[in-house]
C-alpha cells in the first residue's frame, strides 16, 4: 500500500501525469473539480494545465480517458488559454477517441471540437478533421465527417445556417438578442435580419474550377461555320457537356461566347437557337461575374431572338438571359434593355418587360436607384398602354415588381399620370410578387411602417401580402385626392404637402401630373368665353377689345383683381390666357395695357393649375415682347412663372425654338439672358442639352454682337452645371470666339451651381429620408451626364478596321488604331455600344511594339472621357487587360498605363475594379512592376472609398506574399498599403487570413498588421451632401483629387524613389528619406525631388492684403468658429493652393495626423530660408495652425507650438507686426490651448504669448486673454490671470483694456472663483497691480464681497513682506542698457522689443514686485487708457471725475508741511522704462489712422536726443513721405483736411528744429534731385530756408565739412547755368544764401572746411566762397560776430527813456501774442542781460498771477539754457505750444518734486501750484489760452512731457558716472521738474473742466 499512499500526497498536475491509472483517475476528477470552481477565465491556474491538456484525451486507459475527455471539456470551456492547445488536442480526439467503441467517449470528443470552434478555433479544428478523414480506420472517418456534419448543419451562428442554436463568442449578444425576438414572437424578422448580417457560405466557392477552353473540339470554330446543321449540333452539344461543370475557370472566352452569340441571332434552325442559348446559360453560371465583361455583347441578341414563338427556345433564351443577368448588373446592361424596350415586335416587348420583372426582383432598394428606375418606368408606361394584352400583362407584372422593392414613395413620382384602373393593376401584381432577397429587400422604403407581426416566417407569403395590401389599402385615398383636388395641376411650394404617397413626394409629384397637362384638350375660343364670363365681371369682357386705350387698361386693372381673388380651383387657366389673347391680344400697342397683360399671365401661371396646351397660347405673345424695353421685364416674369408651372425643360425648349423661329435679335438675346437666370433659380435636371447645344452654336454665329455675348454666358451657366465636357461641342468654333467661350468658362471655373430657388428644387423635398436625400444630388450630377448627346459609333466600327487593328504589319495596325483614335475625337461623346472594339483593342495591349502599346492607351484613356461613366461595362473587358500593362518593363509604358486606369476609375468609381477576382489575380503574378505599381494605385485609392465589395479580401493572401517579395520595392509599397486595406477589411479579417501562411511568414506579417493597426486611417466620411452611389457613379471621381495629385498619376514608377504619395502608410514617412540614401533614384525620382525642392511658400504680392479685403468685405468666412467646419477647412485649402507649394498643401491637409507631423517638420526646416514667404503667407500658417489646435493628438500639438516658437521669434527679429486680422484669428485659439492639462503644452504656450508681445501691442493682447478668463475650463481661467498679471507687471498699467476700471473689475470677480488655482491666480494678479498702482486699486476694483476684499487685503499684506531686492536692481539697470541701444538708430526697434521680453520674463518668473510707488491723485492724473485708442475723439469716463468736489480748490488752504511727492502722472508708472514708452509710440507711428501717427511723429522729434538719432535716410524718406502728403490734392477732399495739412506742417517744422543739423542740411541736393513737380521743389528749398534761419543757433554744432562737401556735389550736378534755366529762381537764391549765411557766420575760416571734397574743380563751390568772403571784408571792417536769431534789433546804450520804454511794450506784445512768445522772452532777457538795472514791474503788475509766474519762468530757463546748464540744448526756433513741453525734467526713478539729494522743496511751490489751480478753474484767460492753443490732441504734449522725464532720467543716470560735480547738477533740478509737472497737471485740468462744462450744459 505504500506506493498507492505516495501518489495520494501529489499535487493535482503532478497527479494527472502519473503512470498508476487511479492515480491518473483521481488527478482528473479533481481537476474537474478545480476547473468548475474557478470563476476567472483568466486565472492563473489555466496555465498550470496548458500542456496536460492532450494526456487527458489521449488516455490510454478507457476509463481514465472517459473522465479526461471530461476534465478538457470543461477546460476548453472556460479557460482563457485553451485556444493554444487546439491543433493538439484536436489531432488527440481524433486518433485516440473517434476509434473507442465507448459512444459516450466518441461524444465527448465531437463535443471538445464543437467547443473549440465555439472558441473562434474553427479553422485548426477543420484542418485537423479533414487530416483525419485520410485515415485508415473507418471509425475515425465516420466520426470526423459526423462532426463536421454538425459544425456545418446548425450550430454556429455566422457559419452556414439560418437558425442558430450556438453561437460563437463574438457573436454571444446576437443570441440574447434573438432569444428577446423569439419571447416578442417575431423571430422570423430577427432570423431574416441577422441572416442577411452574417454572410452565407456558397458551395460553389467550394468547388474546384474546370478549365474547358483547351477541351473544345480542335475544330469547333470550323464545325459551328459548317453549313450542315447536323455539324454545328455536334459543336455545340461538345460545349454544352464542357459548360455543364458547375464551375469554369477564368479564360478569355471572347471567341467562344461570339460563335455562340452568332448562332443564336442568325442560325435558322431554332434547335441550335436553344442550344446556343444552353451553352451561354452554362458559361454564364460556371463563370459567374467572370462572365460579365461578354454580357453586353449578348444580351441585345438574345432579347431581339424573343421574337421565336417556340417554347422550348423561347424558355431557354429566358433561362440564358436570367444567368447572364446574374453575371453582371442592371446598371451595365439597362442601355441593351431600353433599346429593345421599343421593338415593334409584341412578343420581344412581353419577353422583355417579363425580363426586367424578373431582374428587378434581384434588386434591393439601393441597387436600384431612382436614376435607373426612370427610364425603366418611362419605358414600361408606354408598354401598359399597348393594344397586346400581354405585353400590357407583362409590364404591369415589372412595375408591380419595382413598386414591392423600392416602395411607393419611390416609384410614385413616376406613376402620377397613371390612371386608377391601371395603378390598382400595378399594385394588384406588387402583391404577388415574391422577391429573391425575401423580406428584407422588399419595400425597403417603407420600412418604417411595418410592425413586427406575431408568428411570422420569413417565407410566409401571406403575411408579406397582407403587411403590403395595409400599406396600398392607406394609399389610394390621398391619391385620388390628390389630383381631384389640384384638377391636374402641380401643387405650389406655397401649399401643404398632401398627405400620403403623394404629399410625401411632394413637388416631385409635378413631373408625372404635367405629362398629364398635356393632354388637356385646346378648348374652343367660345367654350373659352363661357368659363372666363362665369369669373369675371361682365364690363371687363366687353371692354378686352376696345379701342379705347384707357378703357382697355381699367379691363386689365378689373381682370387682375379677379384673378387675384380667385381660388386655384375655380381658376379656369386656359380660358384666362385665351382672353387676354383676343384681339388686339400681344399686338397690344399701348405699353402700360401690356404690362399688366404680361403680369396677369404670370399670376394666372403662379396661382392656377397652368397647363402645358395654355402655355402654349402665351407663349409665342410673351417671346414676341421679351426684346421689349418696357414690357421685357414682365415678358420675363410671365415666362418664369410659366416654367415653375410647366417646368423649365420644356418651357426653355419651347421658348428658345420661338425664338430662334423669328429675326429679332433682341428677342433672341433676352430669351437667352432669361434662359441663363432660370438655369440658376432652377437648376439644371431634365434640361435637353443636346437641343440647347444646337441653338447655342446658331447664336454664337449671329451677325448681332448682344446675341453672341448671352450666347457666352449661357454657357458659362451650362458650365457651371455640365462641366469641361461642354467645351468639346465647340471645339470646331473659330479662334476668336473658342478664346471667348474659354475666358466665360474660367470665369466659372472653382465656382458651384447655386442651390435651385424655384420649381422642382431637390431639396424642397422634405418627406424624403436622409438616403434618398443623399443620392438626389448624385443623380442630378449623372443626369447631366447623360444628357450629353452622345454619337453612335458602332457602325463605324467595321470588320476592316478591327482586322486592320490585328494586321500583322505593326505599320498597318498603327494605321487602324489612328482611325479608331480619329472616330472617337469626331464623335466627342459615345454611347456604349462599340462592336468588337473591345476584343480589337485588348489584343493591342500585349503588342510587341510598344510605341502601340501606348497608343491604345491613350485610345483607351479618349475612350473614357468619350463614354463617361458607361465605361462600366467594360472594365473587365479592357480595364483589367490596362491593369496587366503596369507589369511593363518600360517606365513610360507604365506611367501611360497608371494614367489610363486613373481616368477609367474616375469615370467608372472603383467597385467595378475590385469586384470579382480579376485584380487578385493580376497581383497573383510575380511582376515586380506589376505588383509596386498596382499596390501603389490600391492604397491611393482605397483611402478614398468608404466601402469596397467583399472581393477585396480575395487581394490579401497576394498583399502577404507581396510583404515578403524579393524586391524591396514591391516590399515596401504592399506596407504602404496595408492600413488601408485594413480600413475596408477590419484587423480580425486581416489576421484570420494569415492563417495559411507558414508559422514564420505569419509572425512577421502578424508584427506589421500590428503596426498598420495604430496607423489606421478612418473611412471617409460621407460628404455634406451627396453619399457615394451603390454603383460606383461619378461619386468616389469626386473624391480622388484629394489623394491622386497629378503628380502622381503621371510617374507612380517601378523605380525607387521617395515616394510623394498622399496616401502613404503613416509611419513610414521617415523611410522615404533613407531609401533614398540606400538606392540610385532613377529620372522620375529626380523629378520628383525637384517638385519638393522649390520654395515651399510662394510670394504672391499683395496676396495678404487682398485676403483680409475679402474677409472685411464679407466675401469669405470670418475665421471665428468654435469647432472648425468643412466650409472653413475648404477655404482655407482654397486660400492656400495660390501660395502654398501642392505637396505640402496635401500633407497640410491629409486625414492622417503623421502627415500633419511632416508638413511642419518641413515647415520648420524652411522658416530661416523662406522669411519672406513665411510672413507673406503668415495669415493662413496660423490659421492652419489653429485647426491643429482641435487635433486630439498630442504630438501634432507638441509640433505647432515647437513651430510657433520658432516662427514668432523669427517675426521679432524681422520687426513685423502682427496685423489685426492675423491676430484675431489666432490669438483666441491660443488662449484656449492655455488651459491644456499637460503642463509641458501650457508651458509653451505661455511662452508664445510671451514672444507674441513682441510682435503684436501687449495692450491689444490684453482683451484676448481677458475674453479666455470666461472659459469653463479652470485651468484656462487660471492661467489667463496670471498671463495678465505678467503683462501689467511688464508693461505697466496702460495695458489694461478698455480701461483699467473695467479691466480690474472683471479680474476682481474671479477672487470668489470656487478653483482655488483660479481665485490664487486672480489675487496675484491684482496684486501686481497694487504693486504697480498703489491705494488706487480698491478704487478701480469697485465694490467686493467682505471674504474676497479680506482674501486680497491679506494676499497684499503677504506680498509686502516679501525682499525686492531683484526687481531695485533690475530697475536700476534699465536704463543704461536702454541707453546703449539707442545710440545706434538701426537697433534702436530692436532694443527696447528684447528689452521687454526679457522684463516679462523676469516678471513671469518672480512673484515679488518692485516697491509700490506713491501715486499722484486722479485727477492730476491723465487719462492713459485714453492714449493707445484715442482716434482725435475725447472720450472721458465722467463719474470718476464727479465724485471729487472741486470746489474746496477756492477756498483757502492751510500750507501742508513739504513732503517728498510723485509728481509724474501715471505714465510714469506704466512705462517703467524708456524703452516702453519709445515702443508705445512707435506703435503708434505704424497706426493706420493718420492722425494717431502724425501725433506719435510728433512726440519723437519732439525730444531731442531722440530726434538726432534719425539718420539722414530715415530722415530723406520721411521729409520725402511728409512733402508729398501735404502736396497731395486728395487730402482736401478729407473732412479734416486742413487740419492734417497743418499737423504735417507743425510736424516738418518739429524734425527741421531737432533734427541733426548735419542730417537734415545734407538733404537738400537728394530731395531736390528726386522733386517730382516744381511745388516739391519749392518746398525743400523753403526747409531749406527754414534751416539757414536757425544757422546762427546751430553753427558750431554741425559737420561743415559734410555740408560743404553736399553743396560741392550739388553745384556740381546742377551748375549755375541749368539752375538758372529753372522757371523759379527760387534754387539758385536758396543756395547762395546758404553760402552767404554760412561765410558771415564762419568767416575766412570757413575755407579750412572743404577738406573733403577731393576736386575742387569741379564745382564752382570754392570760387563762389572766395568772391564772398572778399565782399563780406570789403562791407563789414570789424562790426560785431553775432545778432540773435530773429535778428533782435539792438538798441544803442544811449536811447531815451521813451523809447526804452517803446521797446519793452514792444516785447512784452510779443509775450502775449501766440506765435512770438519764445521770440519775445529770448529779447526780454537780452535786455535784462544788457540792462540789469532796467525796471519791468510796471509791465508785469497789470497782468495775472500766471503771466508773471510764466514770464518769470521762461526767463529762467533761458538763463539755463544760455549758461549751458540745460541737459538738451534746445533751438529758439520752437514752436509755441511746446514751450512749456520741451523744459528738460530730471527726475530720479520715483519721481519727485524735491531733487533727488533729498533736499526739501520751500511752501512757494505749493503757492504756486495752487494760484494756477485757480486761475484755471475760475476763468479760461487769453493767456493761458493762447498759450495751450493748437494742441492736435491732448496726448502729444503729454507723451512729450513724459519721454521728457524719462529721457533725462537716463541723462542723469549716464552723467552721474561722468561728472563728479553732481550738486551744481541736481541744484536745478527742483524747479524744473515743478515747471513742467504743474504745466502738464494745468493742461489736464483744463481739459477736465472743459468735459465737465460742456457735459453739464
Amino acid at each position: 500500500m505504500g506506493d498507492d499512499s505516495e501518489w495520494l500526497k501529489l499535487p493535482v498536475d503532478q497527479k494527472c501525469e502519473h503512470k498508476l491509472w487511479k492515480a491518473r483517475l483521481s488527478g482528473y476528477e479533481e481537476a474537474l473539480k478545480i476547473f468548475q470552481k474557478i470563476k476567472d477565465e483568466k486565472s492563473p491556474e489555466w496555465s498550470k494545465f496548458l500542456g496536460l491538456i492532450k494526456k487527458f484525451v489521449t488516455d490510454s486507459n478507457a476509463v481514465v480517458q472517459l473522465k479526461g475527455l471530461e476534465a478538457a471539456l470543461v477546460y476548453v470551456e472556460n479557460a482563457h488559454v485553451a485556444g493554444k492547445t487546439t491543433g493538439e488536442v484536436v489531432s488527440g480526439v481524433v486518433s485516440k477517441v473517434f476509434n473507442q467503441p465507448k459512444a459516450k467517449a466518441k461524444e465527448l470528443g465531437i463535443e471538445i471540437c464543437l467547443m473549440y470552434i465555439e472558441i473562434e478555433k474553427g479553422e485548426a479544428v477543420q484542418e485537423e478533421l479533414l487530416k483525419g478523414l485520410d485515415n485508415k480506420n473507418p471509425k475515425i472517418i465516420v466520426a470526423c465527417v459526423e462532426t463536421l456534419r454538425k459544425a456545418l448543419r446548425d450550430p454556429f451562428h455566422g457559419r452556414y445556417a439560418p437558425r442558430p442554436t450556438r453561437f460563437l463568442r463574438s457573436q454571444q449578444e446576437l443570441e440574447a438578442k434573438l432569444e428577446q425576438q423569439q419571447s416578442a414572437g417575431g423571430d422570423a424578422e430577427g432570423g431574416g435580419d441577422d441572416g442577411d448580417e452574417v454572410p452565407q457560405i456558397d458551395a460553389y466557392e467550394l468547388l474546384e474550377a474546370v478549365e474547358i477552353l483547351s477541351k473544345l473540339p480542335k475544330d469547333f470554330y470550323d464545325k459551328i461555320e459548317a453549313k450542315k446543321w447536323q455539324e454545328r449540333k455536334e459543336a455545340l452539344e461538345a460545349v454544352e457537356v464542357l459548360v455543364k461543370n458547375p464551375k469554369l475557370e477564368a479564360g478569355d472566352y471572347a471567341d467562344l461566347v461570339k460563335a455562340l452569340k452568332k448562332v443564336v441571332g442568325k442560325d435558322t434552325n431554332v434547335m441550335l437557337v436553344a442550344l446556343a442559348a444552353k451553352c451561354l446559360t452554362g458559361l454564364a453560371v460556371g463563370l459567374r461575374k467572370k462572365f460579365g465583361q461578354y454580357a453586353g455583347h449578348v444580351v441585345p441578341t438574345i432579347l431581339e431572338k424573343f421574337k421565336e414563338k417556340k417554347p422550348q427556345v423561347v424558355q431557354a433564351l429566358q433561362e440564358a438571359i436570367d444567368a447572364i443577368f446574374l453575371t453582371t448588373t442592371l446598371q451595365n446592361i439597362s442601355e441593351d434593355v431600353l433599346a429593345v424596350m421599343d421593338n415593334k415586335n409584341p412578343t420581344i416587348k412581353q419577353q422583355t418587360s417579363l425580363f426586367i420583372a424578373r431582374s428587378f426582383r434581384h434588386c434591393t432598394a439601393s441597387t436600384l436607384p431612382k436614376s435607373l428606375l426612370k427610364p425603366f418606368c418611362a419605358a414600361l408606361l408606354k408598354h401598359i398602354n399597348d393594344s397586346a394584352p400581354e405585353v400590357r400583362d407583362a409590364a404591369f407584372e415589372a412595375l408591380g415588381t419595382a413598386l414591392k422593392v423600392v416602395g411607393e414613395k419611390a416609384v410614385n413620382p413616376f406613376l402620377a399620370d397613371v390612371d386608377k384602373l391601371k395603378l390598382d393593376k400595378i399594385k394588384e401584381c406588387s402583391e404577388k410578387v415574391e422577391l429573391i432577397h425575401g423580406k428584407k429587400a422588399g419595400l425597403a422604403a417603407d420600412k418604417k411602417e411595418f410592425k413586427p407581426l406575431p408568428g411570422r416566417t420569413a417565407a410566409s407569403g401571406a403575411a408579406g401580402d397582407k403587411d403590403t395590401k395595409d400599406i396600398s389599402a392607406s394609399k389610394p385615398g390621398p391619391l385620388k385626392k390628390a389630383p381631384a383636388a389640384k384638377a391636374g395641376g402641380p401643387p405650389k411650394k406655397g401649399k401643404p404637402a398632401v398627405p400620403g404617397g403623394a404629399g410625401n413626394t411632394g413637388t416631385k409629384n409635378k413631373k408625372g401630373l404635367e405629362t398629364k397637362e398635356i393632354v388637356e384638350p385646346e378648348l374652343s375660343i367660345e367654350v373659352c368665353e363661357e368659363k372666363a364670363s362665369a369669373v369675371l365681371p361682365p364690363t371687363c369682357i366687353q371692354l378686352l377689345d376696345s379701342s379705347n386705350w384707357k378703357e382697355r387698361l381699367a379691363c386689365m386693372e378689373e381682370f387682375q383683381k379677379a384673378v387675384e381673388l380667385m381660388d386655384r380651383t375655380e381658376m379656369p387657366c386656359q380660358a384666362l390666357v385665351r382672353m387676354l389673347a383676343k384681339k388686339p391680344g400681344w399686338k397690344e400697342t399701348n405699353f402700360q395695357v401690356m404690362q399688366m397683360k404680361l403680369h396677369i399671365v404670370a399670376l394666372i401661371a403662379q396661382k392656377g393649375n397652368f397647363s402645358k396646351t395654355s402655355a402654349q397660347i402665351v407663349l409665342d405673345g410673351l417671346v414676341d415682347k421679351i426684346g421689349d424695353v418696357k414690357c421685357g421685364n414682365n415678358a420675363k416674369e410671365a415666362m418664369t412663372a410659366i416654367a415653375e408651372a410647366c417646368m423649365l425643360p420644356w418651357t426653355a425648349e419651347q421658348v428658345v425654338s420661338m425664338a430662334f423661329s423669328q429675326k429679332n435679335p433682341k428677342n433672341q438675346s433676352e430669351t437667352l439672358n432669361w434662359l441663363s437666370n432660370a438655369i440658376k433659380e432652377f437648376g439644371f435636371s431634365g434640361l435637353n442639352v443636346k437641343a440647347f447645344i444646337s441653338n447655342v452654336k446658331t447664336a454664337l454665329a449671329a451677325t448681332n454682337p448682344a446675341v453672341r455675348t448671352a450666347a457666352i454666358t449661357l454657357l458659362g451657366v451650362m458650365y457651371l452645371y455640365v462641366g469641361p465636357s461642354l467645351r468639346m461641342f465647340f471645339e470646331d468654333e473659330k479662334p476668336a470666339l473658342l478664346s471667348q467661350i474659354d475666358a466665360e468658362f474660367e470665369k466659372m471655373q472653382g465656382q458651384s451651381p447655386p442651390a435651385p430657388t424655384r420649381g422642382i428644387s431637390k431639396h424642397s423635398t422634405s418627406g424624403t429620408d436622409e438616403g434618398e436625400d443623399g443620392d438626389e444630388p448624385d443623380d442630378g450630377s449623372n443626369d447631366v451626364v447623360d444628357l450629353l448627346p452622345r454619337t453612335e459609333i458602332s457602325d463605324k466600327i467595321t470588320s476592316e478596321l478591327v482586322s486592320k487593328i490585328g494586321d500583322k504589319n505593326w505599320k498597318i495596325r498603327k494605321e487602324g488604331l489612328d482611325e479608331v483614335a480619329g472616330i472617337i475625337n469626331e464623335a466627342k461623346f459615345i454611347q456604349p455600344n462599340i462592336g468588337e472594339l473591345p476584343t480589337a483593342l485588348k489584343g493591342r495591349l500585349n503588342d510587341s511594339n510598344k510605341i502601340l502599346v501606348q497608343q491604345t492607351l491613350n485610345i483607351l484613356q479618349q475612350l473614357a472621357v468619350a463614354m463617361g461613366p458607361n465605361i462600366k461595362q467594360h472594365v473587365k473587358n479592357l480595364g483589367i487587360p490596362i491593369i496587366t500593362v503596369l507589369g511593363d518593363s518600360k517606365n513610360n509604358v507604365r506611367a501611360a498605363a497608371l494614367a489610363t486606369v486613373n481616368a477609367w476609375a474616375e469615370q467608372t468609381g472603383m467597385k467595378e475594379w475590385l469586384e470579382g477576382e480579376d485584380l487578385s489575380e493580376e497581383l497573383k503574378k510575380e511582376n515586380p512592376f506589376l505588383r509596386q505599381e498596382l499596390l501603389g494605385w490600391l492604397a491611393e485609392k482605397l483611402p478614398t472609398l468608404r466601402s469596397t465589395p467583399t472581393d477585396l479580401i480575395l487581394c490579401v493572401p497576394h498583399l502577404y506574399s507581396c510583404l515578403e517579395d524579393r524586391n524591396g520595392d514591391v516590399r515596401k509599397k504592399a506596407q504602404d498599403a496595408l492600413p488601408f486595406f485594413m480600413m475596408h477589411l477590419g484587423y480580425e479579417k486581416m489576421a484570420k487570413a494569415t492563417g495559411k501562411l507558414k508559422p514564420t511568414s505569419k509572425d512577421q506579417v502578424l508584427a506589421m498588421l500590428e503596426k498598420a493597426k495604430a496607423n489606421m486611417p478612418a473611412k471617409p466620411a460621407p460628404p455634406a451632401k451627396a453619399t457615394s452611389k451603390p454603383m460606383g457613379g461619378s461619386a468616389p471621381a469626386k473624391f480622388q483629387p484629394a489623394s491622386a495629385p497629378a503628380e502622381d498619376s503621371i510617374s507612380s514608377s517601378a523605380e525607387p524613389k521617395p515616394d510623394p504619395k498622399k496616401a502613404k502608410a503613416p509611419g513610414l514617412s521617415s523611410k522615404a528619406k533613407s531609401a533614398q540614401g540606400k538606392k540610385v533614384p532613377s529620372k522620375t525620382s529626380l523629378k520628383e525631388d525637384e517638385d519638393k525642392s522649390g520654395p515651399i511658400f510662394i510670394v504672391v504680392p499683395n496676396g495678404k492684403e487682398q485676403r483680409m479685403k475679402d474677409e472685411k468685405g464679407l466675401k469669405v468666412l470670418k475665421w471665428n468658429f468654435t469647432t472648425p467646419r468643412d466650409e472653413y477647412i475648404e477655404q482655407l485649402k482654397t486660400q492656400m493652393s495660390s501660395c502654398v507649394a501642392k505637396w505640402l498643401q496635401d500633407e497640410m491637409f491629409h486625414s492622417d495626423f503623421q502627415h500633419h507631423n511632416k508638413a511642419l517638420a518641413v515647415m520648420v526646416d524652411h522658416l530661416e530660408s523662406e522669411k519672406e514667404g513665411v510672413i507673406g503667407c503668415l495669415d493662413l500658417i496660423l490659421k492652419w495652425l489653429t485647426l491643429r489646435f482641435f487635433d486630439t493628438n498630442t504630438s501634432v500639438l507638441m509640433k505647432a507650438l515647437e513651430y510657433l516658437k520658432l516662427l514668432f521669434t523669427l517675426l521679432s527679429e524681422e520687426e513685423y507686426h502682427l496685423t489685426e486680422s492675423e491676430a484675431s484669428s489666432f490669438i483666441p485659439y491660443l488662449v484656449v490651448k492655455v488651459g491644456e492639462p499637460k503642463d509641458v503644452i501650457r508651458k509653451d504656450v505661455r511662452a508664445i504669448l510671451n514672444r507674441m508681445c513682441l510682435v503684436y501691442p501687449a495692450s491689444k493682447m490684453f482683451p484676448f486673454i481677458m475674453e479666455g478668463t470666461k472659459s469653463k475650463n479652470s485651468k484656462q481661467r487660471a492661467e489667463c490671470l496670471e498671463e495678465l498679471g505678467c503683462l501689467v507687471e511688464s508693461y505697466g498699467m496702460n495695458v489694461c483694456q478698455p480701461t483699467p476700471g473695467k479691466a480690474l473689475k472683471e479680474i476682481a470677480v474671479h477672487i470668489g472663483d470656487r478653483d482655488n488655482a483660479v481665485r490664487n491666480a486672480a489675487l496675484n494678479t491684482i496684486v501686481t497691480v497694487y504693486n504697480v498702482h498703489g491705494d488706487q486699486v480698491f478704487k478701480l476694483i469697485g465694490n467686493l464681497s467682505e471674504k474676497d476684499m479680506s482674501m486680497l487685503e491679506e494676499r497684499i499684506k503677504r506680498s509686502a513682506k516679501r525682499p525686492s531686492a531683484a526687481p531695485i536692481k533690475q530697475v536700476e539697470e534699465k536704463p543704461q542698457r536702454a541707453q546703449n541701444i539707442s545710440s545706434n538708430a538701426n537697433m534702436l526697434r530692436k532694443g527696447p522689443a528684447e528689452d521687454m521680453s526679457s522684463k516679462l520674463n523676469q516678471a513671469r518668473s518672480m512673484s515679488g514686485h518692485p516697491e509700490a510707488a506713491q501715486m499722484v491723485r486722479r485727477e492730476f492724473q491723465l487719462d492713459l487708457d485714453e492714449i493707445e485708442n484715442d482716434n482725435g475723439t475725447v472720450r472721458c469716463e465722467m463719474p470718476e471725475l464727479v465724485q471729487h468736489k472741486l470746489d474746496d480748490i477756492f477756498e483757502p488752504v492751510l500750507i501742508p508741511e513739504p513732503k517728498i511727492r510723485a509728481v509724474s502722472p501715471h505714465f510714469d508708472d506704466m512705462h517703467s522704462n524708456t524703452a516702453s514708452t519709445i515702443n508705445f509710440i512707435i506703435s503708434q507711428v505704424a497706426s493706420g489712422d493718420i492722425n494717431t501717427s502724425i501725433q506719435a511723429l510728433t512726440q519723437l522729434f519732439q525730444i531731442e536726443s531722440l530726434a538726432r538719432e534719425a539718420s539722414t535716410g530715415v530722415l530723406k524718406d520721411l521729409m520725402h513721405g511728409l512733402i508729398t502728403l501735404m502736396l497731395d490734392s486728395r487730402i482736401e477732399d478729407l473732412e479734416e483736411g486742413q487740419q492734417v495739412i497743418r499737423s504735417v506742417n507743425l510736424l516738418v517744422v518739429k524734425v527741421l528744429e531737432k533734427s541733426d543739423q548735419t542730417n537734415i542740411l545734407s538733404l537738400g541736393h537728394p530731395l531736390f534731385s528726386t522733386a517730382s513737380s516744381p511745388k516739391f521743389s519749392e518746398l525743400v528749398m523753403k526747409c531749406l530756408w527754414r534751416m539757414v534761419r536757425l544757422l546762427p543757433d546751430t553753427i558750431n554744432s554741425i559737420n561743415l565739412d559734410r555740408i560743404l562737401l553736399d553743396i560741392h556735389i550739388f553745384m556740381k550736378v546742377f551748375p549755375k547755368e541749368k539752375l538758372k534755366q529753372c522757371k523759379s529762381e527760387f534754387p539758385i537764391r536758396t543756395l547762395k544764401t546758404l553760402l552767404h549765411t554760412l561765410c558771415k557766420l564762419k568767416g575766412p575760416k570757413i575755407l579750412d572746411h572743404l577738406t573733403m571734397i577731393d576736386n575742387k574743380n569741379e564745382s564752382e563751390l570754392e570760387a563762389h566762397l572766395c568772391r564772398m568772403m572778399k565782399h563780406s571784408m570789403d562791407q563789414t571792417g570789424s562790426k560785431s560776430d553775432k545778432e540773435t536769431e530773429k535778428g533782435a534789433s539792438r538798441i544803442d546804450e544811449k536811447s531815451s527813456k521813451a523809447k526804452v520804454n517803446d521797446f519793452l511794450a514792444e516785447i512784452f506784445k510779443k509775450i502775449g501774442s501766440k506765435e512770438n512768445t519764445k521770440e519775445g522772452l529770448a529779447e526780454l532777457y537780452e535786455y535784462k542781460k544788457k540792462y540789469s538795472d532796467a525796471d519791468i514791474e510796471p509791465f508785469l503788475k497789470n497782468s495775472s498771477q500766471f503771466f508773471q509766474s510764466y514770464v518769470e519762468r521762461g526767463l529762467r530757463v533761458i538763463e539755463m539754457e544760455r549758461e549751458g546748464k540745460g541737459r538738451i540744448s534746445t533751438s529758439t526756433g520752437i514752436s509755441p505750444q511746446m514751450e512749456v513741453t520741451c523744459v528738460p525734467t530730471p527726475t530720479s526713478t520715483v519721481s519727485s518734486i524735491g531733487n533727488t539729494n533729498g533736499e526739501e522743496v520751500g511752501p512757494s511751490v505749493y503757492l504756486e501750484r495752487l494760484a494756477v489751480c485757480g486761475s484755471g478753474a475760475q476763468d479760461d484767460r487769453p493767456p493761458l489760452t493762447s498759450l495751450l492753443s493748437k494742441p492736435a490732441v491732448p496726448t502729444v504734449a503729454s507723451s512729450t512731457d513724459m519721454l521728457h522725464s524719462k529721457l533725462s532720467q537716463l541723462r542723469e543716470s549716464r552723467e552721474q558716472h561722468q561728472h563728479s560735480d553732481l550738486d551744481s547738477n541736481q541744484t536745478h533740478s527742483s524747479g524744473t521738474v515743478t515747471s513742467s509737472s504743474s504745466t502738464a497737471n494745468i493742461d489736464d485740468l483744463k481739459k477736465r473742466l472743459e468735459r465737465i462744462k460742456s457735459s453739464r450744459k
